[in-house]
């Protein structure tokens, strides 16, 4: 089954009681039992619920994957996979990672005593040298967010083998569509199925896949004991979203190339970050493993001024200003000051993260009124 019909039925069927076509929310909490522990696959809706269980489904086929654990984030979907780690652990993970990936990390896991090592992972020596005796994850992120760096998923996915740890792919901003970190070695993958997955910015959701029956079973455990659960009807408006994935991320990676070219060409503008250009550090690495290059772009200013970068993005007119991204609608924001700031400013600057740049969510509106609305905005500062 090809991409296309599997975001249309993998995971779903009509409903045996009524014939819809449409997976049914299942807005209940418990289930009627014949007798006490003799139910039929279901007995309380924090352990599983047919409409969930139809979107974990859908998700894990579109990966390639046997399992998928959908969590009510996707902070929820991260912080359910770094608890496969005990106290004492270490995990190497990449330099230019989302804030709130960051956050969890330091502020949270490093007070039970995993350590954590962010690093340039466009190299391989870089990932070598990083592994220590303990390292027991190798956290990735492909396309990166913001600097929409590019990984080479196989590569590290060996090194981690070799060195007896686990390998974990953000591919939040790829999709399933673009690309499947699975296929190339990785053992997890983990979305914020609020952006691209949805679609439509209207529903927070996170997902943990993965073709191990072993680390499934204990995501499983997990999903069940610490109760991050999505509730029926995001699940619901989730499995909306993916019926139209490959089609959305099609307008996607078209609006964004157009947008990234115009950027490229603008005399404001310094410096553009898209993988589809060739110049683009690793762009042979993205055409390897990416069917496309995504909706994502980031760049700044030549004047080098956070004030006139906070000012573009007040300025446009159909970019509305806004964190997230993945949504039909374009979004701008500023990452140093919105999505990115619980990173310290030394540490955003270590990673390449400067205080203009300005990161796009490119939607599927037409491409002409978007280039329309940066030049306008770009003309006024």
């Amino acid at each position: 089954m090809k991409f296309g019909t599997a975001a249309i039925h993998a995971g779903q069927e009509p409903d045996i009681a009524t014939g819809a076509i449409m997976t049914p929310i299942y807005q209940t909490s418990t289930y009627v039992q014949s007798e006490p522990a003799v139910h039929k696959g279901y007995d309380y809706s924090r352990a599983g619920n047919p409409t969930r269980t139809a979107l974990e489904k859908n998700l894990a086929a579109l990966e390639g994957a046997k399992y998928c654990a959908a969590f009510s984030s996707g902070m929820g979907a991260i912080d359910a996979v770094i608890k496969l780690l005990k106290t004492g652990d270490h995990v190497l993970a990449g330099n230019d990672l989302y804030g709130g990936t960051y956050r969890i990390f330091v502020k949270v896991f490093e007070q039970f005593g995993l350590s954590f090592d962010f690093i340039d992972m466009s190299k391989e020596e870089n990932v070598r040298k990083g592994i220590k005796p303990d390292t027991k994850m190798v956290w990735m992120e492909t396309p990166t967010n913001p600097l929409l760096r590019i990984v080479d998923i196989e590569m590290i996915a060996t090194i981690g083998r070799e060195a007896g740890a686990l390998t974990v792919v953000d591919n939040t901003f790829a999709t399933p569509f673009l690309q499947r970190p699975l296929s190339l070695g990785a053992d997890i993958v983990v979305h914020s199925a609020t952006k691209y997955v949805g679609g439509h910015s209207d529903v927070i959701l996170g997902a943990a896949i993965t073709d191990d029956d072993e680390i499934a079973e204990k995501l499983y455990f997990i999903q069940k004991s610490s109760g991050a659960v999505p509730g029926p009807f995001d699940c619901f408006l989730a499995l909306r979203g993916t019926k139209t994935l490959h089609v959305r991320m099609e307008r996607h990676c078209e609006n964004a190339k157009k947008v990234a070219e115009f950027l490229a060409a603008h005399p404001k503008v310094h410096h553009v970050n898209y993988p589809g250009f060739k110049f683009h550090p690793n762009h042979a690495v993205a055409a390897k493993q990416m069917s496309g290059f995504g909706g994502m772009v980031s760049f700044t200013l030549k004047n080098d001024d956070i004030d006139a970068a906070k000012k573009l993005t007040t300025l446009m007119k159909i970019f509305a200003l806004a964190e997230s991204l993945g949504g039909v609608e374009s979004l701008i924001e500023h990452p140093a000051s919105m999505t990115h700031s619980s990173l310290p400013r030394e540490v955003r600057l270590r990673s390449g993260l400067e205080d203009t740049l300005i990161r796009l969510s490119v939607g599927i509106e037409d491409a002409d009124d978007l280039i329309e609305d940066l030049k306008q905005a770009l003309e006024q500062i």
